[in-house]
Parts: structure tokens; sequence; C-alpha cells
């Protein structure tokens, strides 16, 4: 299978390899958490109101998984950096104010899209609680 050279996209995709498997990485661990919480709440009968925590793992699971899957960090796009290099962290500046405000919208509708994905957890673990 063929690699595919990453480049950045205003908008579209900000981050390399490197950056996108730990945002997958991160993915699988908050899936995980989230996973390992709804079963303890379900093994000691947590009451409905507790299980909203839900939001907090889901969302950061989603968050992981969306990012990876679009090529393209939140954070980075709300700083206006991007990172294709094989060191993660290292970001270089975006210096043109449209491809920002690009990068900027692509980050926030990322965080939307988390966000309800972990309110949409959180409620159905709210309303299976006995």
């Amino acid at each position: 299978m063929a690699t595919q050279k990453l480049e950045y996209v205003p908008g579209v995709c900000n981050i390399g390899a490197a950056e996108t498997a730990q945002r997958r990485t991160f993915g699988w661990i908050g899936l995980g958490v989230t996973v390992v919480l709804w079963a303890i709440f379900v093994v000691f009968g947590v009451g409905a109101p507790w299980r909203l925590f839900l939001l907090l793992p889901a969302a950061g699971s989603a968050s992981g998984f969306l990012q990876a899957a679009f090529h393209f960090c939140a954070n980075f796009g709300m700083r206006g950096v991007f990172n294709f290099g094989p060191e993660v962290g290292k970001a270089d500046t975006v210096e043109q104010a449209e491809f920002r405000l690009k990068d900027r919208r692509k980050a926030q509708t990322i965080i939307v899209l988390s966000l309800l994905i972990g309110i949409a957890v959180a409620v159905v673990g709210y309303f299976t609680a006995r």
C-alpha cells in the first residue's frame, strides 16, 4: 500500500504522519477510558447524573479520531500553526491571515463534532442507568 504524502492545505490538512499517529493513539486511549468508566458505572450501579461524566473521555476520544481522520489538529488550527515533520509538537507558523481563518474554522468544526459525540455518549449513558 502506498503511503499518502501529506502537505499543508489551509482548512483541510495541517499535520503529517507523526502528529496523525499521536491523535489516533489519543482516540484509542479516550475510547478505552470511556468503556472502562461506563463498565464501572454499570457494575457498581452508579446513578444516572454521574454517567454524564462520560462526556469528557468520549469527546476526547472523538477528537483524537476526528483529528487523525482529517489529518488536522484542532489545537494547531486555533493557534495558526502546522507540523509535517517527524517531531511531534514542533510547529511552523501559518503566515497568511486567510489561511489561519480557514484553519480556525476547521478546528471549530472538529471541536463541535467532538462535543456532540461526547454529549451523545453521555446521554445514552444517562438513559441506560437502572
